[in-house]
């Protein structure tokens, strides 16, 4: 291991991979503690999680379900509730995978809400979106999609006094992978740490169907190349990614895309700049 592959990794709190399937299972409840415990510590009693058909909000959003779950158990109240909320813009383009996911995750409440008309509205107030080469234009508008659907949580859970969970780990958060207060901004990340192959066991431990579990990870945030892969954003590949994290050798090239974007991205996963 590089020293730059474990300064990263300690920074990112990268979990080891699993030993076996006891691991994972103390590792699956470890995070609904934690999703248990940032509750009571808020005194709140309801979690919302946007579900976009990936392997991400997948998992999260059946952490979530179990966890209240054991809480309406533990105390007897049945306030306890998750939200599961599906968010298109439009149609999706997976809408498939995305009722499936909603299927497999089995939330107290169900609901739609689509920004189609409000990233529109705000698309035709920008007049700095004018002038724009369509390629430009597409990825701007659709990290407003993504900081459009972080309202529209935020909305909802303000209106049931509830938390926003974050779907973020660390082989998304090593290449700033995520909309700055957009996917980027929660309350609590309980996937938090994991690699890839990890959210990906965990989904399969959890009996995700396995179309889900190794669905090709997609933000689909763009109009003009809907579904583009993330592995095609990053110019590496997820297996890459963990094994970098896990400390494990890799091309000369994906070591150098990983720590350049990791070093570039850095503002993403800080607060914002304040005077000295």
């Amino acid at each position: 291991m590089s020293n730059r592959q474990s300064e990263i990794a300690a920074a990112l709190a990268v979990v080891p991979p699993f030993a076996d399937t006891a691991a994972l299972q103390a590792e699956v409840d470890k995070r609904k503690a934690f999703i248990k415990q940032c509750l009571r510590s808020a005194g709140l009693k309801v979690l919302v999680l946007g579900i976009s058909g990936g392997v991400d909000s997948l998992t999260a959003g059946r952490l979530a379900q179990l966890s209240v779950e054991e809480l309406r158990n533990e105390t007897g109240d049945d306030a306890y509730t998750f939200i599961a909320v599906r968010l298109p813009y439009n149609v999706q383009h997976d809408e498939e995978d995305a009722s499936a996911s909603m299927r497999f995750i089995k939330a107290d409440v169900e609901d739609t809400v689509n920004i189609a008309g409000a990233v529109l509205g705000l698309s035709e107030q920008v007049i700095h979106l004018q002038g724009l080469t369509d390629a430009r234009r597409d990825f701007v508008v659709g990290n407003a999609k993504a900081r459009i659907r972080m309202v529209a949580q935020y909305t909802i859970a303000n209106a049931n006094n509830g938390l926003v969970i974050g779907t973020d780990h660390a082989a998304e958060a090593v290449m700033g992978f995520f909309t700055k207060f957009g996917d980027g901004a929660c309350d609590l990340a309980p996937l938090s740490g994991l690699v890839k192959g990890q959210v990906r066991a965990i989904a399969r431990h959890l009996g995700a169907p396995e179309s889900l579990v190794l669905k090709v990870p997609t933000a689909d945030l763009e109009e003009l190349r809907p579904g583009k892969p993330d592995e095609e954003s990053h110019g590496v590949t997820y297996a890459e990614i963990d094994a970098f994290l896990h400390g494990e050798p890799v091309r000369d090239e994906a070591y150098q895309i990983i720590v350049r974007t990791y070093d570039i991205t850095r503002h993403k996963r800080e607060l914002p700049f304040v005077p000295s």
